[in-house]
């Protein structure tokens, strides 16, 4: 704690010989930034462009990559100059609002392929009624739900936490997530209650709705022959990020509630998967696997004779 700016520091003690490979962990880390700005920047700028995207599955698509960018710069920036410093510390000001920003993005994520799903449920399973009932309002209603409930939800613990008392000031991780709680002089019993029932609500409650919505999409896929294919280009893309990503998210909260005492290589290993798989994954799986994007891709990036 430093007493004479009245401002207290917290160490990241979950580098693996930093001081020995700080250069290859920079280079490294810095190449897969730049990849998941470029890729994910690259099929937002493609949908906001081609009025032929200008459909809900696109814009929710572009949605769910723009927190991809939100999330790579609240952590990245910190992470490349921490490889470069003597010592690995953040104010507990900033820690605090890097650990908002990384739940509030990833709650913010479960929302939107949530609604992702129930569009494709609602596009294959009521395709008659799919343009009366994803108007343009409707749309824009679930974005600001998808962004802004979670921003409230997760905004509670952070507040919360911000007025207890903290009597250690070293983490064992590399950035700022919820195991900021192991910080408190008391672990708050009524936090852990909250956790506990934003977990439900903002990963159990989706994942099961997600499953609803794609079980009753593989049923009517199988009686209707025409709609297979169709049900196969969309909603395979989505159950895929929503495999990679609900992993990823399971074992963050495993992590940090369960105080597992994992080995540090370990957890530095988990932790950048965490921060690369899910970022980097969304612009490939979505421009690979989207049939219409990838053709834009194409367009765009080879050149025709």
């Amino acid at each position: 704690m430093d007493y004479r700016l009245n401002v207290t520091y917290i160490t990241f003690g979950g580098h693996v010989e930093v001081h020995k490979y700080r250069y290859l962990y920079f280079v490294i880390m810095f190449t897969v930034y730049i990849l998941i700005i470029s890729s994910n920047v690259t099929i937002v700028c493609i949908i906001m462009i081609q009025k032929n995207l200008h459909e809900p599955m696109y814009i929710f698509i572009a949605a769910l990559l723009i927190n991809s960018v939100l999330f790579s710069n609240a952590i990245y920036p910190k992470l490349l100059i921490d490889f470069l410093s003597e010592k690995q510390i953040i104010s507990y000001t900033a820690c605090l609002l890097q650990w908002f920003l990384y739940y509030w993005l990833a709650a913010s994520d479960f929302f939107l392929l949530s609604i992702m799903a129930y569009d494709r449920y609602v596009s294959i399973c009521n395709p008659l009624q799919y343009t009366t009932i994803m108007q343009k309002t409707t749309v824009n209603m679930f974005l600001f739900s998808a962004w802004i409930l979670p921003a409230c939800q997760v905004s509670v613990t952070i507040l919360v936490s911000a007025k207890k008392e903290i009597c250690t000031f070293h983490l064992k991780g590399i950035l700022c997530n919820s195991t900021v709680l192991t910080l408190h002089c008391v672990r708050s019993r009524t936090l852990n209650v909250y956790g506990l029932v934003n977990f439900v609500i903002v990963l159990l409650l989706p994942v099961l709705f997600i499953l609803f919505t794609y079980s009753r999409i593989l049923v009517v896929s199988y009686r209707c022959r025409g709609v297979r294919r169709r049900a196969a280009q969309t909603c395979l893309p989505h159950l895929l990020v929503l495999i990679n990503f609900s992993c990823f998210t399971a074992y963050d909260i495993l992590l940090a509630r369960l105080e597992l005492d994992s080995p540090k290589i370990v957890r530095l290993i988990m932790a950048l998967q965490v921060l690369i798989y899910h970022p980097l994954l969304n612009p490939l799986i979505y421009g690979l696997k989207m049939r219409i994007i990838y053709d834009h891709l194409k367009k765009l990036f080879c050149t025709t004779e």
